[in-house]
């Protein structure tokens, strides 16, 4: 699997590194572009990566201007992260990329394949 990730996601990566983000801050750019605000601990479950290390992303994230956080009505003790519209634009250029990418990488398999390669994916990405 490391080396179906390496050869898939290499070129990728580069443009992610020379639009001057890390790839965990992609990560969350790009899962924030497509939702409303959520919860910073949904938001590192939704990117594989750990609360606290999230949490603090964020923080850099918003004071970049990329994110805005809010506290959350129902629940006080949560905080809601959401895209601002630089973020929208920072991120927007990669995710035309991404989707690009993600076509050359599939070209050839069927749609039932895809599917299929998509939901064992998401299996295997589910936390245990």
């Amino acid at each position: 699997m490391g080396q179906a990730n390496h050869a898939l996601f290499k070129d990728f990566d580069e443009a992610v590194r020379a639009a001057g983000l890390g790839s965990l801050e992609w990560r969350v750019l790009a899962a924030l572009n497509e939702q409303e605000p959520v919860a910073i601990g949904q938001l590192a479950l939704e990117v594989l990566s750990k609360q606290p290390t999230v949490t603090k992303l964020v923080q850099r994230l918003a004071a970049s201007g990329w994110v805005g956080l809010a506290d959350d009505p129902d629940d006080q003790r949560r905080t809601l992260v959401q895209i601002t519209a630089a973020g929208k634009r920072k991120v927007g250029p990669l995710i035309a990329q991404a989707r690009a990418h993600e076509a050359r990488a599939l070209h050839g398999l069927s749609a039932a394949e895809v599917l299929r390669l998509k939901t064992q994916l998401r299996r295997l990405t589910q936390p245990r």
